[in-house]
């Protein structure tokens, strides 16, 4: 079994890893251990001494050394003692904020919980158990159950809360955080993912300073600017070798992640919502749940730690028709045409597209209502027909005869003033009463915690997936969300707005995924703004970020794979000068980098010559090729973009047999060595060949000295070459 219990001592072990906690005769649940397996009870690591100005609880008598302010515990709480920052607070009826959580009871179930109303990791019952910790206040009825999910071969721990008002009043939950993990020992360093529109996830690493460090939003998404996963790595922790610690937040709204390294040097690392855009009042009965996280460690390197977070993102969050199938290679018209187009306009593009061999021909923004710039028509979800004058069901079937599938954008969350849905329902629009509302795009937020909106949306969109062949939906969200005030709420709850938002996304995703289960669901938020593991339950992949510059994507794609999975990643190759930038690279690199991802293209094919023409034919085979490789294959990091001169990734098939080298080499410099990168994953007894070449390597060779690269004359030029076990046939298996 991967749980079990011993003396109050609780032992969740996974393939590699062991997580353990226990019960003391105070009733404290205190935090012992989370790493490599030790076949052993890791109490005795906790000796502390009275530290000054730490206070002790009342049943410890004289014992000064017993504090819960210095001890590691399970699951933190305000207000007593503990001054660390806390995982969850509280406010009673009475006005005070105390918390003191003591153990009362557990259970082990052979099965993995889920979370009403929020995504969550699932697995069969023969490949994950839970643990439940059912923790209670000693002076009130306020209970707090502690959801542990562990699937043992993908090395992943998952983390849930729920709060449970069992008194008469109603309390007030002033912040619930998912996971608080406290690490007494180490020397730690953190990184986050950082970054603003068209420049999303950009890999910070940084020792923890005394104090609190902090990533977080309060943007309504989980946002360009930071990301809801973070990692913590010993000093000294590589690609290759190290400990490490990962934890990704399935929630796609306001988040927080503090760690804090308190006066003993241990660290505390909390992660949930975020308590500067939440409250939530909890009535006598009822319970609130928190939403989940995902938890792995891995003591060999950080490209272990990535494989834990993909193998478990793509077969235990993402669902659905789409979510290990090879995906259709999509053209979109939006930087062909922006708002300025009409049926023969995308005919056109699909016709060259068909012929090159792209699979799927995506309309974008300004296919519906008034809609010649982002000042109108957004929630008026039916045809323009002063574009498409035979409407959009003759569009779908003339691009169906040519043999391609046909995707739709919409922007379901967000209403234009100039709308006939504001004018029939202005109410539905967020905004506080007597002031004016902030735009951003020129547009507003509907309000999606009210049924009435959700249940419009709905029947909306579902009538033109239903009348029409559409076979892909992208799913876009174009601003940050303020103003925050509903009608459906007393002025005494409006706090739990957010939450409640993100809660009506969530169910109208889920409707209609479940009820369109052919259509492949794209995310998007002006790019890579709401890149979270919670969208990725409903959509299993996102449009990784709105910058198509294949020299910027290749740093946004690399601070994105350290979580996410590589067939989560929408990639496109776009026109040159590159809209976002004004750069100019080769359409091989633009190639290369794009097809580190979900492949696809974002121009007007009519406007290349012949020999771009075959380039774009080329890759187009190449990446049908590729693709179940690069979709199940293990991804290595080859380098680090911020500090060498280039970007290099490869795949790895999981018999080790086939190898698929990409990247860009920034800058050419002249009189110099040739490039020289070691590879990762090969078999080091094993002998590897590049195809077409004569001279054989062992995988410890390619490992230890690694390979050479071509001799680079230009800027920003692209890698690509293959490696194959010697012997290894087309035939072969490979996964």
């Amino acid at each position: 079994m991967a749980i079990r219990v011993e003396n109050n001592v609780f032992y969740l072990e996974t393939a590699h890893t062991l997580y353990q906690m226990k019960a003391d005769n105070f009733g404290v649940l205190q935090h012992l251990w989370y790493g490599p397996k030790t076949d052993c009870c890791m109490d005795y690591l906790l000796d502390y001494p009275d530290v000054g100005f730490s206070g002790n609880i009342y049943e410890a008598g004289d014992q000064r050394a017993y504090s819960l302010n210095t001890m590691p515990l399970e699951y933190a709480a305000g207000g007593v003692g503990d001054f660390r920052v806390p995982a969850v607070c509280v406010t009673h009826e009475d006005g005070s904020r105390a918390l003191d959580l003591r153990f009362r009871e557990y259970h082990i179930k052979n099965e993995k919980y889920n979370i009403p109303g929020l995504p969550a990791v699932y697995a069969d019952a023969s490949e994950a158990e839970t643990l439940e910790i059912l923790l209670k206040d000693t002076a009130s009825q306020v209970e707090v159950i502690l959801k542990y999910g562990v699937l043992s071969e993908t090395d992943v721990i998952t983390r849930s809360v729920v709060i449970r008002n069992q008194g008469d009043t109603p309390i007030l939950i002033n912040r619930v955080h998912s996971l608080c993990l406290d690490i007494p020992y180490g020397d730690w360093e953190w990184v986050h993912f950082h970054g603003r529109h068209t420049m999303e996830r950009q890999a910070e690493r940084a020792p923890l300073i005394h104090g609190i460090q902090e990533s977080s939003s309060t943007r309504g998404t989980s946002s360009h600017q930071q990301n809801p996963a973070v990692l913590l790595c010993e000093k000294g922790c590589t690609e290759t070798s190290g400990f490490c610690i990962g934890a990704a937040l399935m929630y796609s709204g306001g988040f927080q992640t503090q760690i804090e390294r308190d006066q003993l040097d241990q660290v505390r690392v909390v992660m949930g919502v975020n308590p500067d855009t939440f409250a939530w009042t909890l009535s006598a009965g009822r319970c609130f749940y928190a939403p989940e996280v995902i938890l792995s460690c891995s003591d060999h390197g950080m490209g272990e730690l990535s494989h834990h977070f993909h193998n478990l993102i793509r077969n235990h969050v993402c669902r659905g028709k789409y979510k290990l199938s090879k995906r259709p290679v999509l053209i979109n018209n939006w930087e062909a045409t922006y708002f300025d187009f009409d049926e023969e306009k995308i005919e056109s593009i699909a016709k060259q597209a068909s012929e090159l061999g792209i699979d799927m021909m995506v309309l974008d923004d300004g296919w519906f209502g008034k809609r010649d710039s982002d000042t109108s028509g957004l929630g008026d979800w039916f045809v323009n027909e002063t574009k498409l004058q035979g409407g959009l069901n003759r569009l779908v079937e003339r691009i169906n005869r040519m043999g391609m599938k046909f995707g739709l954008w919409f922007e379901p969350e967000m209403i234009s003033e100039d709308s006939e849905l504001y004018r029939k329902h202005a109410g539905w629009a967020i905004r506080i009463p007597g002031r004016n509302p902030t735009r951003s795009r020129s547009q507003l937020v509907l309000d999606m915690s009210n049924p009435e909106v959700v249940e419009y949306l709905y029947q909306a969109m579902s009538k033109v997936l239903s009348e029409n062949h559409v076979e892909y939906v992208k799913w876009d969200m174009n601003r940050s969300i303020c103003d925050w005030y509903t009608p459906t709420l007393p002025n005494s709850r409006q706090a739990e707005l957010p939450h409640r938002y993100i809660l009506g996304l969530y169910s109208l995703l889920e409707r209609l995924t479940h009820d369109f289960p052919d259509v492949l669901f794209e995310g998007c938020s002006g790019g890579g703004g709401r890149f979270d593991a919670g969208m990725l339950y409903y959509c299993p992949q996102i449009w990784c970020s709105d910058d198509t510059d294949a020299h910027e994507r290749s740093f946004i794609q690399y601070g994105t794979s350290f979580f996410y999975p590589i067939s989560a990643v929408g990639s496109h190759v776009s026109a040159v000068p590159n809209h976002q930038t004004g750069r100019t690279t080769s359409m091989r690199t633009r190639g290369t980098v794009a097809m580190a991802g979900s492949f696809g293209y974002e121009l007007d094919l009519n406007t290349l010559d012949r020999q771009e023409k075959e380039e774009v034919a080329g890759q187009v085979t190449r990446y049908k090729e590729y693709q179940s490789l690069i979709y199940n294959g293990l991804y290595y990091r080859l380098s680090n973009p911020y500090e060498e001169n280039l970007s290099v990734w490869s795949f790895v098939s999981k018999d080790q047999a086939e190898v698929l080298v990409q990247g860009i080499v920034f800058r050419a410099s002249s009189n110099s060595l040739r490039p020289r990168i070691r590879l990762a994953g090969l078999a080091a007894d094993d002998s590897y060949m590049v195809p077409g070449e004569e001279r054989v390597y062992t995988g410890r060779a390619l490992m230890s000295g690694g390979i050479l690269l071509p001799d680079i004359k230009g800027d920003d030029v692209s890698i690509e070459f293959t490696l194959k076990k010697a012997g290894y046939s087309e035939g072969s298996p490979k996964f």
